[in-house]
């Protein structure tokens, strides 16, 4: 009996820590405050302006939004089933370096796509019929060519992320899609073997992607001969973002923390050490809403479910019957009219001849965007963007466009790298912010 006794209150202790990984007891007005900031989101229709992360945020989430919802899901369906009827050869992803712009905006990339079939899922939808199998194909195209881009080698890269690729292969999982065990053989290649990167390791966010991938593929046993691989693959990324941790308790940083907890939270290994890395996390992620640091629709689309114990593997059989709170637009309490303050901040651009410097004056609380706007308004200065599901991706500076594995890095003067992109991040007076051309 003492055995058995011992036995049963090992059990019981793997059981409590099966669920040491989650964020509770969270403040449901700052849940709510949170969800409040996707509604005017919701609101733009226009097919460039569309996010599915959104509503998988939502439909993961503790909250909903009403008839918006289902508004919002039938303007996607609109939109993505038009591209697949306006562009008779979409076929595959194009690079970065490509001339051809009027095929890529026509068409969803691959982790638009992707994203697409999981807001499927989350109204507990499978794809089906000519018109889902012909979102399958092309998504299985996709990863296909990205495939061929990686080469046999694994010395390429893909066209577009190792990011999009998990998130791809994630998409039709969850739908009960098999992909060719060399499609997915190439992601477990590139975990197993980061190094050869040319930047020697997979940032947070694609690892987390990566994991909830392998994840699904674990649960739903759609690639039995890769199994192994993926069990092992997985066991690496939990060790990897652990290690990631900062000591503020983010992984990797502030941004990469809610992904990374959605692959955590749907571990089937805990262990103590998870657990007292969640609990840091969460206190981070705590701070991080009381400072109002979660702005971008896509970064609080990821945070939502994770808030609500949810993770995107969840969409393998989602609960679309649970209660949700109706969230209700945010009311602003008048300000009194006072003159606007304005601060002055510099940019920097050095990966140009000649060089640029200058000095704009904008209103406080003003974005990057808005600084680069009014330095065009008023200098010799030059941008152009691209729209994203994060927001606008700066693109070209003074003409010079971003060649192919190249982009236009964000930084705070001295050195330091911005974590938002250019609608997102607010200059402080005095900041020099510096526009450089690097590579990946």
């Amino acid at each position: 009996m003492g055995c058995l006794g011992a036995l049963l209150f090992l059990l019981g202790g793997l059981g409590a820590l099966a669920q040491i990984c989650e964020i509770t007891e969270v403040d449901s007005t700052l849940v709510e405050r949170l969800g409040q900031r996707l509604l005017p989101w919701m609101d733009r229709l226009s097919p460039e302006q569309l996010n599915p992360s959104i509503y998988v945020g939502l439909r993961l989430s503790s909250l909903q939004a009403g008839a918006k919802e289902a508004q919002y899901l039938h303007s996607l369906k609109l939109s993505y089933q038009q591209s697949l009827l306006s562009v008779v050869n979409w076929c595959c992803p194009v690079s970065a370096s490509s001339n051809d712009n009027s095929d890529s905006e026509a068409r969803p990339s691959m982790g638009q796509l992707a994203l697409y079939l999981l807001a499927l899922r989350a109204n507990c939808e499978f794809v089906e019929g000519r018109k889902g199998d012909r979102l399958v194909s092309q998504l299985k195209r996709f990863l296909e060519d990205e495939k061929g881009a990686i080469g046999h080698n694994h010395q390429g890269h893909p066209h577009t992320s190792y990011y999009q690729y998990g998130l791809g292969i994630l998409a039709l999982c969850v739908h009960q899609k098999r992909v060719h065990d060399s499609v997915v053989g190439k992601l477990l290649y590139a975990v197993e073997h980061e190094q050869h990167l040319q930047q020697g390791h997979f940032p947070v966010d694609t690892l987390a992607m990566a994991g909830l991938a392998f994840s699904c593929l674990e649960l739903s046993n759609l690639n039995p001969n890769q199994r192994n691989r993926s069990t092992v693959a997985l066991r690496r990324v939990q060790e990897k973002i652990l290690k990631a941790q900062t000591p503020e308790g983010h992984f990797g940083n502030v941004y990469s923390t809610p992904l990374a907890l959605q692959l955590l939270m749907a571990s089937l290994r805990p262990t103590v050490e998870l657990g007292t890395a969640c609990l840091k996390a969460k206190a981070a992620l705590l701070a991080s809403l009381q400072h109002k640091a979660f702005r971008n629709p896509l970064m609080i689309s990821q945070l939502l479910p994770i808030l609500n114990q949810k993770s995107y593997v969840d969409l393998i059989s989602p609960d679309c019957e649970a209660p949700r709170v109706l969230l209700e637009p945010a009311t602003e309490t008048p300000s009194q009219t006072q003159v606007p303050e304005f601060i002055h901040v510099t940019l920097k651009v050095s990966s140009i001849f000649p060089s640029y410097r200058h000095s704009v004056s904008v209103p406080v609380s003003s974005s990057l965007e808005d600084v680069l706007k009014k330095a065009q308004e008023h200098s010799r200065f030059r941008y152009g963007t691209q729209p994203s599901l994060s927001g606008p991706y700066l693109t070209s500076v003074m003409g010079k466009k971003a060649g192919e594995r190249e982009f236009w890095q964000l930084l705070r003067a001295p050195d330091t790298p911005l974590l938002q992109g250019i609608a997102d991040y607010r200059p402080r007076d005095g900041e020099t912010i510096e526009l450089r051309l690097v590579g990946w």
